[in-house]
């Protein structure tokens, strides 16, 4: 059992400052575990919106709304609340009442964009937390190359074996593709799907083209586009927005994709172990998306960008923090060097301060606006930028 404490400060700060807490993230995160965690500790009220007895128990919403959170104290937890989409609107009439004391924490495996009307119909009433797999400052540095290779979903980084771990994963994308994709409302084909995922694995830490994907398959570009907004939303896929300033060179206007848990990355790829890993070419690309997604769990920045030129200068990861402008490069590599790429971006950009983040042990600057930083250490960035 890994505790997740940092997540738990967080939900009670919010439960504390808003009526509603929305608990987001995907399929099998840990997001169940950790709300009733939360709510045992608060005697509060479980629903899960898949179990059709748990609906038959919210038959009048509003009425069994408003008696379990009549009292300041009391907490109902929401489950899977995609599934009934109409709660929103429930729950907006009932935090309006002020006979309604209580505290409403909703868990949802897709993003208010996939949930149609959550924004609208709780606008300046809920605020959104994003739970992922298990981070790296969770399991514990000693943990970084079995979280590399096996992702962060809790039971394929616990499983007890790497094969019983690809056995988990490799299930879950089955799972996912013919039952959740439909239980969000897509009619999406799941083989067609399952092919897209799988190209996009080859494309991970680049920039996407449309075009050659959809002829590739057949299909239209919109069509991609789609597909791509639904991974995207569940989740599955992180699309990297670029960044443009006000230069004379040309750059680059697609966004780079990812996907995000690297354990499903290398189920797509057919890697299977960290040795298969390190002989792979795709290794660079899969420590960059892992790197970044570990910058973006301990900073949580509300924008995040990548910058690159036609010329060839690029920067992993654009973050602009109380008013600067800060760099990232991953570098997988024992004794990362300045590039001349990371010049041109930190005089482009006119950063604060560029990291490179490695998978070693020692922090040391590599000039006065250049730090290799381990991975391991990213928390310390907390406090510093």
């Amino acid at each position: 059992m890994i505790e997740r404490f940092a997540l738990l400060q967080e939900l009670s700060a919010s439960v504390r400052n808003t009526p509603v807490t929305a608990l987001l993230g995907p399929r099998q995160c840990g997001k169940t575990t950790l709300a009733k965690e939360f709510a045992d500790a608060r005697n509060g009220s479980y629903f899960d919106l898949e179990s059709q007895e748990d609906q038959a128990r919210l038959e009048n919403p509003a009425t069994i709304l408003r008696q379990l959170a009549a009292s300041k104290d009391s907490l109902v937890v929401l489950d899977e609340i995609q599934q009934v989409p109409q709660l929103f609107n429930v729950l907006r009439v009932v935090v309006d009442d002020p006979q309604v004391q209580g505290r409403f924490l909703v868990l949802g495996s897709a993003s208010p964009t996939i949930i149609k009307g959550v924004s609208e119909s709780l606008a300046g009433r809920i605020h959104f937390i994003e739970l992922g797999g298990f981070s790296l400052e969770e399991a514990g540095q000693q943990s970084m190359h079995t979280l590399l290779v096996r992702g962060g979903f809790p039971r394929s980084f616990l499983a007890a074996t790497d094969a019983a771990s690809r056995t988990w994963r490799e299930d879950f994308i089955q799972t996912f593709l013919q039952r959740d994709i439909h239980q969000f409302g897509f009619a999406t084909p799941a083989p067609a799907l399952r092919r897209l995922w799988t190209m996009l694995a080859h494309y991970h830490a680049q920039t996407c083209n449309y075009s050659e994907i959809a002829r590739s398959m057949d299909i239209t570009t919109k069509t991609v586009r789609a597909w791509l907004d639904i991974l995207t939303g569940t989740y599955m896929v992180r699309q990297l927005q670029p960044w443009f300033v006000n230069i004379s060179k040309r750059q680059v206007k697609a966004p780079k994709v990812y996907i995000r848990d690297t354990g499903i990355l290398h189920s797509l790829l057919g890697i299977e172990d960290y040795h298969a890993l390190l002989g792979h070419p795709r290794l660079g690309a899969s420590w960059e998306g892992f790197a970044i997604e570990q910058v973006l769990r301990i900073l949580q920045p509300p924008e995040a960008y990548f910058w690159a030129t036609h010329s060839g200068a690029e920067l992993d990861l654009l973050l602009m923090r109380r008013g600067k402008n800060h760099g990232f490069e991953m570098k997988f590599a024992e004794a990362p060097k300045i590039s001349r790429s990371m010049e041109v971006a930190r005089a482009d950009l006119q950063l604060e301060h560029l990291w490179v983040i490695y998978p070693g042990q020692h922090r040391f600057p590599m000039n006065s606006r250049t730090t290799a930083l381990p991975l391991s250490h990213l928390p310390a960035l907390r406090n510093e930028i």
